[in-house]
């Protein structure tokens, strides 16, 4: 199984020599024949020109660069574009992580996988934050992995499932799960970041992680059956408009007419009615969607030929 090693990069001048270093000690102690491929999201603090001025010494790192920043999911898809592996691995470049750990997946991965997860032990700065968005990402896709962002070992055909959206290279493993693919996770040691400064803080990440993981659930479950959804919506808002109907006539009974709850069935029953007609026509987009498309290696796992 062919080695591919993705390592996006922004303005990570500082970690540059010493990740190359890295890498190149484990090659000589390892004796490993993997692909290496930098890809600098538009670095503005001189990446680049560090990366071309140390490549003689490291002639088979493939360097990428990004006319501006797109942010780290065009960053894997750039990757995943130049590279020539069976098996993809998502490796920062502040060193966080080590190659060493990534071999131990690897090797997890040849047992039957599809994709391995790291895991992280060790000190954590936002290990808070990410265990509440752990812990919501498990409910609401029922998966048995308990570090969603973290460096992971994967198939190709994996990360060519990703969408071109921003942030969303946090959703490879729901996005693999959803396809049935066999995941595990190894655990993995977390290295204290010796320079730079991270790329992920702040409250606005926080919310933004949150609403797409919604975004990610609704396109995973409820657009596969839009009836489903929106009919369920459909039958609430018909249901609310009759005991509004049943109440406005007791109280027309009574001699307490109140013309504004007409107003309110009006709404209720209108909104049933868009309701039903936002599911059928989410059917039929879903239908064509749906149709079997030549490329089906997502979906089959293995076939018997003459």
């Amino acid at each position: 199984m062919k080695i591919s090693v993705l390592i996006p990069a922004y303005n990570e001048k500082e970690n540059l020599e010493e990740l190359l270093n890295h890498i190149h000690k484990f090659r000589e102690k390892e004796d490993i024949d993997w692909e290496f491929i930098i890809i600098d999201d538009g670095s503005t603090d001189g990446s680049f020109e560090l990366l071309k001025k140390l490549h003689g010494r490291y002639p088979y790192i493939k360097v990428i660069k990004h006319r501006r920043n797109f942010g780290l999911t065009e960053a894997l898809l750039t990757g995943l574009h130049h590279s020539t592996g069976d098996a993809l691995v998502f490796f920062p470049a502040d060193l966080q992580f080590h190659l060493e750990d990534v071999k131990k997946m690897v090797a997890k991965m040849e047992e039957g996988y599809d994709l391995v997860a790291g895991k992280k032990k060790g000190k954590y700065e936002k290990k808070f934050v990410s265990s509440i968005y752990n812990l919501l990402s498990k409910k609401l896709f029922n998966i048995n992995v308990s570090d969603m962002n973290s460096i992971k070992v994967m198939k190709r055909e994996i990360l060519e499932l990703l969408p071109h959206r921003k942030g969303w290279h946090r959703y490879i493993i729901p996005l693999a799960h959803e396809y049935g693919y066999r995941m595990a996770e190894v655990q993995v040691r977390l290295y204290p970041r010796m320079r730079g400064k991270s790329k992920f803080k702040g409250l606005w990440r926080v919310i933004v992680g949150v609403t797409d993981l919604i975004a990610v659930k609704f396109q995973l479950s409820f657009i596969k059956s839009p009836m489903l959804f929106f009919g369920t919506l459909s039958l609430i808002s018909f249901v609310l408009g009759i005991i509004t109907f049943l109440i406005a006539l007791i109280l027309r009974f009574m001699g307490h007419g109140y013309r504004p709850i007409l107003y309110v069935v009006m709404t209720f029953v209108i909104g049933s009615l868009i309701f039903l007609t936002m599911g059928s026509l989410g059917e039929m987009i879903a239908g064509l969607r749906d149709r079997p498309s030549d490329d089906e290696k997502f979906k089959v796992e293995d076939k018997i030929e003459e």
